[in-house]
C-alpha cells in the first residue's frame, strides 16, 4: 500500500496576480511547511532606507516619525542577492555604491493648498565613476529601477504617503538604503502577509474553539474547506493521522515578485538544512580560526585542549585521568603545563586521596582511595552513588570514556 512518504511533494498553483500566489502545498511534513512559511518572512535579504540624515523639515512631523515611514516604504529589490552586498562584507569603510543606494527627498509649497509628500518624490542618485573605472559586478547586475520605491510613476500603483505640508513648508532629506533580512528589521520582509491554513474541519483537534452552544455555526469554515471532504458525525477519531495538505496565500509589497519569493524561500531552507546536516556530520574538516587548533565540528576542537598539551591541558589528554569532568583520558581541567592538576597544579590544598584529578581542593576530600575521583568521599564516585557508571571512577557520575555521557567516544566531552 502506498503511503504519504512514498509521494513526492505537489505545489497546485489556484491563483496568482503581480503581489500575490495563493497555492496548496501536499506531501509534505508540518514542520516543513512552517518552516518554508517563515523562511519566507524573515529571511529573504531585500534593501530598505537604513539611514536618514534630514537636512530640514518644517512640517507638523518631528524627524524620527518620518524616518521611520520612510524606512517602512518598500523599495525595488529585484536580483538584490547579486545586486547589492552586505555592508558587514563590504571593504568599504562607510558605505560606498556597492553596498548601499542614496536617495534624496527635496519637496517644498508655495501654493496655498494642502501638499502630499509621497514616496514619489524619491529619487535615487545614479553612482559616479571616475574616469577609466568600469561598474562592478554587482552594478552591472541591477536593474533600471532598482532601489526606487514600489510603484513609483505608476499610474496603477498608489504612492506611500509620508507626510503633508502647507504653504511655506519643505522637508529636505537624504536617505542612504541597504541590503537586510527580516531578522533584523521587519522593513525588509519581502512579504506583508503570509497566509497558512491546514485541517480546516480540524479533524486532527489542533485547535480548541471557544464556544457557547454551538462551535460549528460559531466558527465557520473558510473557502479551503472545498478542498477536503466534510466529516461525518460517527467518524473515528485517528490518533495517527498527519497534516499533509497546506494551502498558503503569499502577499508581497512589491519588493520582490511572488514567484521570486518563492523560489528564493526554498533556495533558503535548503541552505539552512544543509549547513545543518554538514554540520552534524564528524570528521568534517571546517574552520575553526586559529592556526595550530584541530578541526572540529561546529568549530570545538575534536581532542584535547584548546592547545595540545603533551602532558594534559584542559579536557587533557593524559593517560592517567583524573579531570573534574571525566575527560576519557586527559589530566587536568584546562590545565596548559605539563602537570594534571585542574586550573593548574599550584592548588594550596593538596589532595591527599591519592586523587590526581582537577578541582580537587574541595573541603571534602576523596578519602575512599580511587585513583580518579573528584569531589566526593565516596570510593567508586563523586557525585552520587546511582549513577551507572558506579564503577568507572569518573567525576560526576560519567563514564571514564567519555565526558558528560556523550552517546559516542569522543575525545573532548562537548562534542556533539
Amino acid at each position: 500500500m502506498q503511503t504519504y512518504e512514498d509521494n513526492e511533494p505537489i505545489v497546485r498553483i489556484r491563483d496568482y496576480k503581480p503581489d500575490r500566489v495563493d497555492f496548496v502545498l501536499e506531501n509534505v511534513d508540518l514542520g516543513f511547511a512552517n518552516s518554508f512559511r517563515r523562511v519566507v518572512q524573515a529571511d529573504i535579504p531585500t534593501i530598505a532606507v537604513d539611514m536618514v540624515e534630514v537636512e530640514a523639515n518644517t512640517t507638523v512631523l518631528p524627524d524620527e516619525f518620518i524616518a521611520h515611514r520612510i524606512g517602512m516604504v518598500p523599495l525595488v529589490s529585484a536580483n538584490c542577492d547579486e545586486g547589492i552586498r552586505y555592508t558587514r562584507d563590504c571593504l568599504c569603510l562607510s558605505g560606498c555604491q556597492y553596498c548601499s543606494i542614496e536617495l534624496r527627498l527635496d519637496v517644498s509649497c508655495n501654493d496655498n493648498r494642502t501638499m502630499d509628500v509621497t514616496s514619489n518624490h524619491l529619487e535615487v542618485i545614479p553612482p559616479t565613476y571616475t574616469d577609466g573605472e568600469t561598474p562592478g559586478d554587482e552594478l552591472t547586475k541591477r536593474g533600471e529601477d532598482f532601489g526606487q520605491p514600489v510603484g513609483k510613476n505608476k499610474a496603477d500603483v498608489p504612492p506611500v504617503l509620508i507626510c503633508k505640508i502647507r504653504k511655506g513648508q519643505e522637508l529636505k532629506l537624504r536617505c542612504v538604503a541597504k541590503k537586510g533580512i527580516a531578522k533584523e528589521h521587519a522593513k525588509w520582509s519581502p512579504c506583508s502577509a503570509v497566509a497558512f491554513e491546514y485541517d480546516p474541519y480540524n479533524k486532527l483537534r489542533h485547535t480548541t474553539y471557544w464556544h457557547e452552544t454551538d462551535p460549528r455555526t460559531e466558527w465557520p469554515v473558510g473557502e479551503n474547506a472545498k478542498e477536503e471532504e466534510t466529516p461525518r458525525d460517527d467518524e473515528v477519531f485517528d490518533f495517527n493521522a498527519k497534516p499533509r495538505k497546506f494551502y498558503f496565500d503569499v502577499e508581497t509589497d512589491g519588493s520582490l515578485g511572488p514567484q521570486e519569493v518563492i523560489m528564493k524561500g526554498l533556495a533558503e531552507l535548503q541552505t539552512k538544512l544543509a549547513n545543518l546536516i554538514l554540520g552534524l556530520k564528524e570528521g568534517v574538516d571546517l574552520p575553526t580560526g586559529g592556526d595550530g587548533a584541530e578541526a572540529g565540528v561546529n568549530g570545538h576542537v575534536s581532542a584535547g585542549d584548546w592547545a595540545h598539551q603533551p602532558g594534559g591541558g584542559g579536557w587533557g589528554q593524559n593517560a592517567a585521568s583524573g579531570a573534574g569532568y571525566a575527560s576519557p583520558a586527559g589530566g587536568g581541567g584546562w590545565s596548559t603545563s605539563g602537570g594534571s592538576g585542574g586550573w593548574g597544579t599550584t592548588s594550596p590544598a593538596p589532595n591527599t586521596g591519592g586523587n590526581t584529578g582537577a578541582w580537587a581542593t574541595s573541603p571534602a576530600q576523596n578519602a575512599g582511595g580511587a585513583p580518579n575521583t573528584t569531589w566526593g568521599t565516596s570510593p567508586a564516585q563523586a557525585w552520587g552513588a546511582s549513577s551507572p557508571n558506579a564503577a568507572s571512577g569518573s567525576g560526576w557520575g560519567t563514564s571514564t570514556q567519555q565526558g558528560w555521557g556523550s552517546p559516542t567516544q569522543q575525545a573532548s566531552g562537548w562534542n556533539l
